[in-house]
């Protein structure tokens, strides 16, 4: 039996609570409960699936910067994964309803169906300002029963402790949690030629990724993340990758130590945001958490190479640490895998977002070159990842995606 709520707030409210006491009142939406994690932020206009979608916010509480959301429904098409993997949604104005000819559902019923709590109709641009000033932070969403029993000051304290309780992403190794449980394959399209056989490291997969792959004539062989080496030479892969994925990149040494061995066999290896944090550990480099991320489909990027600035899709809150510059020998073990470069960099703070190796066949960006929903200016790195790996077959697919 719930105990009676607050009288200071309605049915239909709810709070939204941070980790330093910060509270936001606003209206309940999509399921109501308790939803708990990291509250992070995100500057896309559009792709509000996708996001929900990514597996990479695996127990995170995502607040969209745009203001309107949900204009555009739910649809069938355009899904990353199986399910909803937000812990929570903050919006400011939800649409009423979908007005898309694609739209399957609405967005606040998929929401209520998955059991997903959210809150509406709060100063969202208030609240963006809050976290870049302060950095990232845990927060909760509490609506309906879960709304505070106790009047006052001391209610909104009990919540609050309640959010401090929670793990802080840091020291987190979560890849196990969403990847898939068993391998599957995904072959290229009717008619096309293969050209490779990849083996995709299931760390967080998203859709689009294999799909990206596969029309390119790869066929991919997607993998558990606890995949062993053997296990992925069993498939006689012309290329490995690593996906993106959830949690601290300095927690996944089981990941790591397997793309070690990846790169002792001399297979060419391409991985994208949790894939270019271990690539870059396996390298013997350290990684570090960003103080509130890079989060949207509007991120610079410049090519440290040829100058070439690239407009792309982001979804990180760690990062490498790499000097940018000359190229110079990897740390681990004494240089084993030679000299390594920084491809590419954030041009809004500077981060690392790419890294190449010269003397083995590897390299990985932080970016999502597959971009669903974003832009498709990084796509060409999916043909530069075939002519590595199937250069007689390269040119087939050169420039399908420049």
């Amino acid at each position: 039996m719930s105990n009676p709520i607050d009288p200071a707030y309605g049915e239909r409210e709810a709070l939204l609570v941070l980790e330093d006491g910060t509270t936001a009142r606003g209206r309940a939406y999509g399921a109501r409960g308790t939803a708990l994690g990291e509250i992070v932020f995100a500057t896309g206009m559009t792709g509000y699936q996708e996001t929900l979608t990514d597996p990479s916010y695996h127990r995170q509480i995502v607040m969209m910067t745009a203001p309107h959301v949900g204009n555009t429904g739910m649809n069938s098409e355009d899904p990353e994964s199986q399910r909803i993997w937000v812990s929570g949604f903050v919006v400011r104005d939800p649409a009423p309803r979908a007005s898309s000819w694609r739209a399957d559902a609405e967005l606040e019923d998929e929401l209520r169906e998955q059991g997903v709590v959210a809150i509406a109709e709060i100063d969202t641009r208030a609240l963006t300002r809050h976290l870049r000033e302060l950095g990232v932070m845990r927060a909760g969403i509490f609506s309906g029963s879960d709304l505070p029993t106790v009047p006052g000051a001391q209610g909104v304290a009990a919540l609050v402790e309640r959010v401090r309780a929670i793990r802080p992403m840091a020291g987190q190794s979560l890849s196990e949690e969403v990847s898939t449980s068993r391998a599957y394959t995904v072959e290229p399209p009717e008619g096309t030629p293969v050209r490779g056989t990849v083996v995709a490291v299931d760390l967080g997969i998203k859709a689009m990724t294999a799909q990206r792959l596969t029309e390119r004539g790869l066929r991919v062989h997607v993998v558990p993340a606890s995949t062993t080496l053997d296990e992925i030479l069993e498939h006689r892969p012309d290329g490995v990758f690593f996906s993106n994925g959830p949690g601290d990149p300095a927690a996944a040494d089981a990941q790591v130590d397997l793309l070690r061995g990846v790169l002792e066999a001399g297979i060419g290896f391409f991985g994208i945001c949790f894939g270019n944090q271990l690539l870059g550990r396996a390298l013997g480099y350290d990684t570090f958490k960003l103080d509130y991320g890079h989060r949207g489909l509007n991120q610079p990027v410049r090519d440290v190479l040829t100058g070439k600035v690239e407009i792309t899709t982001h979804n990180h809150g760690f990062a490498v640490d790499v000097p940018v510059g000359e190229p110079s020998n990897s740390p681990y073990d004494g240089g084993r895998y030679g000299r390594v470069r920084v491809s590419h960099v954030s041009l809004t703070d500077g981060v690392v977002e790419g890294l190449q190796c010269l003397d083995i066949p590897a390299f990985s960006v932080q970016y999502h070159p597959e971009a669903a929903a974003g832009p498709h200016e990084a796509a060409y790195l999916f043909d530069r990842f075939v002519a590595m790996i199937a250069p007689e077959t390269a040119a087939m697919s050169a420039g399908e995606d420049t």
